[in-house]
């Protein structure tokens, strides 16, 4: 977009509630204006920051693929001021938005290669824009492994969507949920535990993490004794970003910025990051 301090215009489309507790909603919105829609270009792994009249601002990682082209798609957590607004939203409402921001999944990278996707919680929104951008160009990858987890069958996002995936003999989703319930059929056991048991060949295969910090702390060093070299491991950070352009510096570590640097990097740069990270 021209001017990224400058929020466009989007209509309210289509609200999904994603768990028992209403507390995940997906958000389907629409632009109002022809040339905003064209000159919005991203790719998987960016993000927006959602503005509401008075309220403020927040940002969210963008869900669909930028193979979507009617609509753009974000699931949002009912976790603060911002967002419990956003959960008061109905079909037909307006906000502002302000994007596409930050960096994105090395796509070209991958291409001939296997890509590896494993995802926790409701973190799982930039992880669905990659698959659905890597089901779309289907040839220009090898083979597509999902690891997904949550605390209980409930917990999953896009789950019609999951099992129209888990139908294709061309992606191998594999779902995991952290402790046994009565009917799952699926794996059991934390995502890094899971992820240890499948043991992806890193032979020509990039890898995508994204999830809880305490998910991610655990699961690289799985990948690290699967000798997966780290440059071929990617990983989002989407903590304490605010205003989603490097001004603000509420998301500085050290030299970098995670919403102009980040927020996606590879854990070869991730360990030159400060531990606090």
């Amino acid at each position: 977009m021209s001017n990224s301090y400058i929020p466009v215009p989007m209509k309210v489309k289509r609200i999904v509630i994603e768990d028992p507790e209403k507390a995940l909603r997906t958000y389907d919105l629409i632009f109002q204006n022809e040339e905003d829609r064209k000159n919005f270009k991203y790719m998987p792994g960016q993000f927006c920051e959602w503005s509401l009249l008075g309220l403020g601002e927040s940002p969210f990682g963008i869900a669909s693929s930028p193979t979507e082209k009617d609509f753009l798609r974000f699931t949002v957590n009912r976790t603060g001021s911002v967002t419990n607004e956003i959960h008061y939203l109905r079909e037909g409402d307006m906000v502002g938005l302000r994007g596409p921001l930050g960096n994105w999944y090395p796509v070209e990278k991958f291409k001939g290669g296997n890509v590896v996707i494993i995802g926790g919680g409701f973190a799982f929104t930039t992880l669905r824009s990659l698959i659905v951008y890597l089901l779309e160009h289907r040839e220009d990858y090898k083979d597509i492994t999902v690891i997904y987890g949550a605390r209980n069958p409930d917990l999953f996002i896009y789950r019609d969507e999951i099992s129209e995936w888990e139908k294709r003999d061309d992606i191998d989703v594999q779902l995991t949920i952290d402790n046994p319930v009565e009917g799952w059929t699926g794996r059991t056991g934390f995502v890094p535990t899971v992820t240890k048991e499948i043991g992806p060949d890193p032979d020509n295969t990039w890898v995508v993490v994204c999830g809880p910090p305490i998910m991610i702390k655990f699961t690289l060093p799985v990948l690290v004794d699967l000798k997966f070299p780290d440059e071929r491991v990617y990983t989002s950070l989407e903590r304490r970003m605010k205003c989603g352009i490097g001004k603000c510096g509420r998301c500085n570590i050290g030299s970098k910025y995670i919403c102009v640097d980040g927020p996606v990097f590879s854990l070869a740069e991730l360990k030159e990051i400060p531990e606090s990270v």
